[in-house]
């Protein structure tokens, strides 16, 4: 017996086979890159702040650290307020939810550039709950636009508009906030929201959901399946373990690589280049063999955490590095999604708000984790040697979860 029933799949394909078009069977819907579009224009917000949180600690007249904040409101709002949202949303079609969280994401980044502190403080904290709810019914919708056998693929189109917002949404908007104020950079943010829901509108088909095929006491017996729990804690893992380096990478290049700072942009931005080419890779090989993705991205996590660890102060070494460790990294992504909403596939949305959650909680408990070494008097590097351990400890969840799904294969 397969982990999933003919009903479970059913719930997931509901409008699939229907919204599939016909030519080319390698091709994804046109409503794909939408949603993936609709991921860039908000994810950009994200990455913005870091690059002018200096000017907006001025510019407000708060501390770095209270500007900083800012930040954590966000993950907040993405960590605790996507799986409540989702449960809300149940019933809603599909489009409606997409349109919707988009337009309270677009409204709140605007109210929250027209107040002061507070207001942009609380503001956040409602874009990240409105994040949350786009990127896991985005998440469903892809798959439920193509066949049970792209749907790693079709995720991988969505969340590669978060590595596109890495790359280029979060520096434009840097370099524009630069030139201009930091507000402006945010107001390119709602500008390109509105666009994508605009795209939402005439692409993606109004009928993806119906009342029988979301029902909250099936999603909430689905949550209690050990094997989704599983899923969940190797997402929190690896994205802490690569994470922990990429947010401490731009002290490393300055304080121990000696790279000059004109050049470190480019050198994180290779992390998203690396990040697209992961995504494009795992979402081809995780439809067949996401074990395969998800040991090949951890264990390479492993290795190269330890070289840096090892060789930062050599550039030429660094450099090739940081560009594999975005490739790794975002590898194991289109894997993940593709083994929750196929243990969970009567349960895809509150499961992907959850998947989305347990992504951003690996995020912001970063600071926490460097701090065990970092407040010992370590050198900068170790965090890339907890990074490496977070991998390492992930290889065996991997493990068992492969185990589990072979023994409910042939059940």
């Amino acid at each position: 017996m397969n982990e999933t029933t003919d009903t479970a799949t059913a719930s997931v394909d509901t409008g699939a086979t229907r919204s599939v078009p016909h030519g080319r069977p390698d091709r994804l819907p046109a409503g794909v890159y939408l949603l993936g579009f609709s991921l860039f224009a908000m994810g950009s917000a994200e990455f913005l702040l870091a690059g002018v949180l200096p000017v907006v600690a001025g510019d407000l007249d708060v501390s770095l650290s209270a500007a900083g904040i800012l930040i954590t409101a966000f993950a907040l709002g993405v960590v605790f307020g996507g799986p409540p949202f989702a449960v809300l949303s149940l019933r809603w079609p599909r489009r409606t939810a997409l349109v919707a969280t988009q337009a309270v994401f677009a409204a709140s980044i605007a109210v929250g550039l027209l107040g002061n502190y507070s207001v942009l403080l609380i503001s956040r904290v409602v874009a990240g709950v409105a994040y949350a709810g786009f990127f896991a019914v985005a998440s469903v919708t892809a798959i439920s636009l193509v066949g049970p056998h792209r749907r790693a693929r079709a995720s991988a189109v969505v969340v590669s508009g978060l590595s596109v917002a890495m790359v280029a949404g979060g520096p434009a908007g840097t370099l524009l906030s630069h030139f201009t104020s930091w507000q402006t950079g945010f107001w390119g943010v709602v500008v390109l929201t509105l666009a994508a829901i605009i795209g939402c509108l005439l692409g993606i088909p109004a009928t993806t959901t119906t009342a029988s095929t979301t029902n909250l006491s099936r999603e909430s017996a689905t949550m209690r399946r050990p094997m989704l729990w599983i899923v969940y804690a190797i997402t929190l893992a690896t994205t802490a373990a690569y994470m922990i380096t990429f947010n401490y990478l731009a002290a490393m290049l300055t304080d121990i690589t000696a790279v000059p700072a004109v050049w470190i942009p480019a050198i994180l931005a290779l992390f998203g280049v690396g990040a697209f080419v992961g995504l494009s890779i795992g979402g081809r090989i995780s439809d067949r063999n996401p074990h395969r993705a998800l040991y090949t991205g951890a264990v390479a996590i492993v290795i190269i955490s330890l070289v840096l660890a090892v060789a930062m102060t050599q550039v030429w070494v660094v450099v090739p590095a940081v560009f594999l460790l975005g490739i790794a990294a975002f590898l194991l992504n289109p894997a993940l999604y593709g083994r929750v909403f196929t243990i969970a596939a009567d349960a895809p949305t509150l499961a992907g708000a959850t998947t989305v959650s347990a992504f951003q909680l690996g995020i912001s408990c970063t600071p926490v984790l460097a701090a065990v070494t970092l407040t010992q008097g370590a050198a900068l590097t170790s965090v890339s040697v907890v990074g490496a351990v977070l991998a390492a400890a992930a290889i065996p969840l991997i493990r068992l979860d492969s185990r589990r799904q072979t023994g409910a294969q042939t059940a």
